[in-house]
């Protein structure tokens, strides 16, 4: 798909970030014909004027005017919260690239925090997956120098470049203080949208990476071959550490499992061309291709479903496990997922500059804000390995500073008063993080050390499901040795 087919038009974005190697998603045009309309402030404007004209005259080196404009603009841009950004022609040009196909990258979803890069999430098999860079850990550095007060934007050209060419990164990770430097090998991304595989007859695993004009068609393919196999009895829904994608896709993919014209997602904003209602129906997600929900087995609508979330599981994954979740057509478990509750339009400026800004929010079926909150899990399970490992706390919407504020966010419960905040204590958890994240470098989802997928499994088999932790080890002691129930 074309990025850009005249000035007028803009298209929609619901991914959570910049991403190094995946393909981000844009989705309908909305209010194609908008003039922008207002009041121009002329005060401020003559400050603005006063402030341009002492650098062009006393700045200690003479700065060029196009650059001058472009980094105010910019500067407005990217204050009004963690998603909108003007984008200069290097901008656009990798958007049409992102969107269109491939290129050298490191396989990372990025934002900004405390004025670095930060990584929303790594994406599956890719070099910064390989190397352990997981969702949190701050990019103080790319080849040297400093990432501080940089945009996603500038981050995204220094990490990009030619397969095959190497690029070092200085991470640091809050949660053990420490500082890790890696150098990656840049490779061609080529994001494998779904992977699926057979539990065991009847019971299916499908994970979805992202969402992009494939994924549907793919996710009914693999469905509809299983159920020939053996017929379907249950379906695990993997949508941890899923960054977003496509509207349209998210759309099809909850519309496999809902009934026809079933409420999905609405937006608002202050346009109305943003006020809309998405639906399980042909003209949201299939307007540009087959409509292969209408051709997937009908057993899809009515299987046991479990939806796997966590702090990674972002935008177009929201919309999904919150829709299945209100219309109780599945039960969601792991983590709360990211919040990203906000929709980005991508807006020509000229032929070869843009913004992206955000310019309204997206509710579940039942007028649930996602911005912020996050889909809540019907059954909260820490993501841990079997050998106890514990996933790493993942930083989410809440935590990106200029955030915009939902309308069903809440402030953080205190810390438990109990909690040992001792040095000792503190650095002995340092350390157990430091060993747990050598052991959880280069984990993947759905394998036999997966502590909530065999929760998920456990669920749709109607055994016992461990929830925590502590229970988990309360189990494998019993098993160990009867005597202790």
């Amino acid at each position: 798909m074309r990025l850009l087919r005249g000035h007028s038009q803009k298209f929609t974005w619901i991914g959570a970030g910049a991403v190094l190697g995946a393909a981000l998603s844009l989705a309908l045009t909305v209010d194609a014909n908008r003039e922008a309309r207002s009041t121009i402030p002329v005060d401020e404007l003559r400050t603005f004027s006063e402030v341009y004209a002492r650098i062009k005259n006393d700045y200690v080196v003479s700065v060029d005017d196009k650059k001058l404009i472009e980094q105010a603009i910019a500067g407005m841009v990217s204050g009004l919260d963690p998603h909108s950004s003007f984008l200069d022609e290097n901008a656009m040009r990798d958007m049409r690239t992102t969107t269109t196909g491939r290129f050298g990258g490191v396989g990372i979803e990025i934002g900004t925090e405390d004025g670095f890069i930060k990584v929303v999430s790594p994406i599956d098999d890719t070099p910064a997956a390989r190397a352990g860079i997981r969702s949190g850990d701050l990019i103080t550095k790319v080849d040297g120098e400093s990432t501080r007060g940089l945009t996603t934007t500038k981050a995204v050209e220094r990490m990009r470049g030619t397969p095959g060419t190497k690029v070092r990164l200085e991470i640091f990770r809050k949660d053990d203080r420490s500082t890790i430097t890696h150098t990656l090998t840049r490779e061609q991304i080529k994001v494998q949208a779904v992977k699926a595989k057979t539990v065991e007859p009847g019971l299916a695993f499908v994970r979805v990476r992202t969402f992009n004009e494939l994924t549907v068609g793919e996710v009914a393919k693999v469905l509809a071959d299983q159920h020939a196999q053996s017929p379907l009895k249950g379906v695990i829904l993997d949508l941890r550490n899923n960054p977003g994608g496509l509207l349209d896709a998210a759309v099809g993919l909850s519309a496999l499992f809902l009934p026809k014209d079933a409420l999905v997602v609405y937006t608002e904003g202050r346009m109305d061309g943003t006020k809309m209602r998405y639906t399980a129906s042909r003209e949201f997600y299939a307007r540009r291709g087959p409509d292969v929900v209408s051709t997937a087995p009908e057993i899809l609508k009515r299987v046991p479903l479990v939806v796997l979330t966590n702090g990674g599981s972002a935008s177009a994954s929201e919309i999904v496990a919150g829709a299945l979740q209100d219309h109780k057509r599945a039960t969601v478990m792991g983590m709360t997922t990211f919040g990203k509750g906000s929709v980005q339009n991508i807006i020509p400026l000229s032929t070869t500059t843009g913004m992206k800004l955000t310019t309204s929010k997206y509710f579940t079926p039942n007028g649930r804000s996602i911005q912020g909150t996050g889909i809540e899990t019907d059954i909260l399970i820490d993501q841990l390995t079997w050998d106890g490992v514990v996933a790493p706390k993942l930083q989410r919407e809440k935590d990106l500073a200029r955030h915009l504020v939902g309308q069903d966010e809440k402030k953080d419960e205190v810390a438990d008063a109990d909690e040992d905040n001792s040095e000792d204590a503190q650095e002995a958890r340092f350390a157990k993080n430091r060993e747990d994240s050598k052991k959880l470098k280069g984990f993947e989802f759905g394998n036999e050390k997966d502590f909530l997928y065999a929760q998920a499994i456990n669920q749709l088999k109607g055994l016992p499901v461990v929830r925590s932790t502590v229970e988990a080890s309360k189990t494998a002691a019993v098993k160990a040795d009867p005597t202790k129930k």
